[in-house]
């Protein structure tokens, strides 16, 4: 076969081209993205503004391989200097090689919301061909949905294990079945820790994702308690931590206009993962805030042994003066500050103590202007 066909070429036997999705995990910014299913097949999330409106399918096998394939083309080209000939397909494919090259050819993070609902062997197939495509490769992962993971076959997983995947990221969100209903996740406390457990099982390191913020203000307790007891009975490899943004296309703006839904603040969000982190036990997680939605950026560690030091930083800020607290909820959201010490930096104190001066951000404001800014980072 020709790799160098046209477009046209393309588009008559049914493939269009290299494609990409629109999200990936902010741990996977340096990898190289191949799509292997188009959106979501669950699109109901509340709390989510991606794929809405756009229908779920899965690509075929054959034509992801060919996305394989050209990008080992494409790296092919960079590496002897030469020039692509083809068309604006090819070109994507070259532009997503290009970063890949530049961030030292890792990782490899396969999209869109959950590519374990391909049929097995052909995900197998995928992967065998990714891995001799790419054998340099150290990490292979995905994004997968608890419900999928709960029904696979513990065969069929452990199948997928040995033919190259290595990592899924699982969106847990919340472990209160309240939550899960009110925001109509399509999952249960059960499943997620069924899920979990499976994973874990088939020799994956899991990457579970926890939302603060998403119980609201009536179901903040029992969204921290029950999150932290699905998270022990699962003992993930990482816990990380998303901060609930509201952007007004989602269903979850509509309750929050209308007050059927009360947001928390950021204080009351900094109470709810001190609960959180107090109530995670037995377990040798690695904690991670590696998103700007998330109040502290520097809270990270690692089971048991870290656990004091992440408690004593949420507490830190819990223990500010109002205004202190305004400057920091302000200074993060803006890139002033990414950790608490930076309010002892006088240059970026002040910067952010006259960005607040100027916009009129108080502290009795603060909540509601940083929720516009929060919507811009989803």
């Amino acid at each position: 076969m020709d790799d160098r066909k046209s477009v046209t070429d393309q588009e008559e036997n049914g493939y269009r081209g290299f494609e990409q999705g629109p999200i990936r995990p902010p741990s996977e910014a340096q990898s190289l993205l191949i799509r292997v299913t188009r959106n979501c097949p669950w699109n109901r999330c509340a709390f989510c503004p991606v794929y809405k409106g756009a229908s779920f399918s899965i690509r075929p096998p054959e034509h992801v391989k060919r996305d394989i394939d050209a990008v080992h083309r494409c790296l092919a080209l960079l590496e002897a200097g030469g020039d692509i000939a083809a068309g604006p397909a090819d070109m994507e494919a070259l532009r997503a090689a290009a970063h890949w090259r530049a961030m030292g050819m890792r990782s490899v993070f396969l999209q869109d919301a959950n590519s374990l609902l391909v049929k097995p062997r052909d995900l197998a197939g995928i992967l065998r061909h990714l891995r001799e495509r790419f054998p340099f490769v150290r990490r292979v992962t995905s994004y997968a949905r608890s419900h999928t993971l709960a029904v696979r076959r513990e065969e069929d997983l452990h199948m997928l294990r040995a033919a190259g995947l290595d990592r899924v990221h699982i969106g847990l969100e919340s472990g209160s079945d309240a939550v899960l209903a009110r925001v109509a996740k399509g999952c249960t406390k059960a499943q997620h820790i069924l899920a979990g457990q499976k994973a874990r099982a088939a020799g994956f390191e899991v990457s579970e994702y926890y939302m603060p913020g998403l119980g609201g203000q009536d179901l903040s307790r029992d969204h921290a308690v029950e999150s932290a007891d699905a998270l022990n009975q699962i003992n993930p490899h990482f816990i990380r931590l998303r901060t609930l943004a509201i952007p007004n296309h989602t269903p979850l703006f509509a309750e929050w206009s209308s007050g059927r839904f009360q947001k928390c603040t950021d204080r009351m969000v900094a109470e709810e993962i001190l609960l959180f982190l107090e109530h995670l036990q037995g377990i040798t997680s690695v904690v991670k805030s590696d998103h700007i939605l998330n109040l502290f950026g520097e809270l990270e560690g690692r089971l048991p042994e870290d656990k004091p030091k992440m408690i004593a930083l949420v507490r830190r800020f819990l223990d500010m003066t109002p205004e202190d607290q305004m400057l920091y909820q302000a200074g993060r959201r803006m890139g002033v500050f990414s950790r608490l010490d930076d309010l002892n930096d006088p240059r970026k104190r002040a910067f952010a103590a006259a960005t607040c001066r100027r916009i009129g951000i108080t502290p009795d404001n603060i909540d509601e202007m940083i929720d516009e800014v929060m919507k811009q980072f989803i």
